[in-house]
């Protein structure tokens, strides 16, 4: 008997449709059908096969590793393209990392020249400061408009005049507060995620949040390599699924009116994922377990 054969009777003794196969693994209906076909020409690559084919298993009541132990002839090897999309990813990072060193090393005679700059001003304003404090100024006379009055004695005790600076004084500080208060509320308000459950297993599923998310939300996929992604709304309905490359992204996803979105990724370690402006980080380190699956909640500003 085929793996193909097997996974099926498995499915039909649990009275599975493959309907709720596909809910429960999302994993497409179509990929599903290959996988009992034993057609695996049809899904997205060799290292997917390996995977849909445990998640199936895993869904019907089987082990999934004596599974694939038992039929690894049947079963495409992936062990040549993953050797190729891991080279590739190492390189990217190698070639990225070299990139930034050399930036770095590049800026740092123009942090010399700003700072010498800076001290050259600040011995200027010392020197002026000293020099001022030793020149003797006579006492600032009263101006035409300002109303001076005087004491039994002769000395000044009030002028009139200098209650309306002290005025503008007091205006332009609380427009300062004002300000600053604008800008305070203002990085409160910036998206961020927060990690509300952290998934184990083979492969692992995580739930994250996104606070103070917008109302036309977006998410942008950004790819270094060969990678199969599937999203899908709360209500099961796909919103992208296919193979994203480094040829035809960065992909853009509509997420707008979606309460909670689902995020199938197949190699985790060339996907880059922005959701309404913030980069989501894998809640499991992607080198290790490189098949991910997260649920995104999204949480708007002022909810």
């Amino acid at each position: 008997m085929e793996i193909g054969e097997r996974l099926k009777e498995a499915r039909e003794e649990q009275n599975l449709s493959l309907e709720s196969l596909q809910e429960t693994t999302k994993i497409q209906k179509r990929y599903l059908e290959a996988i009992e076909q034993g057609n695996f020409k049809i899904l997205p690559g060799t290292f997917y096969a390996r995977a849909f084919i445990k998640e199936y298993a895993a869904a019907v009541g089987l082990d999934p590793n004596e599974l694939l132990e038992e039929y690894k002839e049947e079963i495409p090897q992936a062990e040549e393209e993953s050797t190729v999309q891991y080279s590739h990813i190492h390189r990217s990072r190698k070639n990225n990392n070299a990139q930034k060193n050399t930036n770095i090393f590049s800026f740092i005679p123009t942090v010399i020249v700003v700072l010498l700059v800076i001290g050259i001003f600040f011995v200027v304003w010392l020197f002026y400061q000293e020099t001022a404090s030793e020149e003797i100024t006579e006492p600032e006379q009263p101006q035409d408009d300002q109303e001076v009055t005087y004491d039994d004695d002769g000395d000044n005790q009030e002028n009139k005049g200098s209650g309306d600076e002290s005025d503008a004084a007091s205006d332009s500080e609380s427009e300062n507060s004002g300000d600053k208060s604008t800008e305070g509320e203002s990085e409160k308000s910036k998206p961020e995620f927060v990690v509300e459950e952290k998934g184990t297993g083979s492969p692992p599923e995580s739930t994250v949040t996104l606070e103070n998310a917008s109302d036309e939300i977006t998410a942008t996929i950004e790819a270094s390599g060969d990678s199969w992604l599937d999203v899908q709304n709360d209500a099961g309905e796909s919103l992208f699924s296919g193979m994203v490359s480094a040829d035809n992204s960065p992909v853009e996803v509509d997420l707008a009116g979606a309460d909670r979105v689902w995020f199938s990724v197949g190699s985790a370690p060339a996907l880059d994922i922005t959701i309404d402006g913030t980069a989501l980080e894998y809640p499991v380190n992607p080198d290790e377990e490189v098949f991910q699956k997260v649920w995104v909640k999204i949480n708007k500003a002022g909810e």
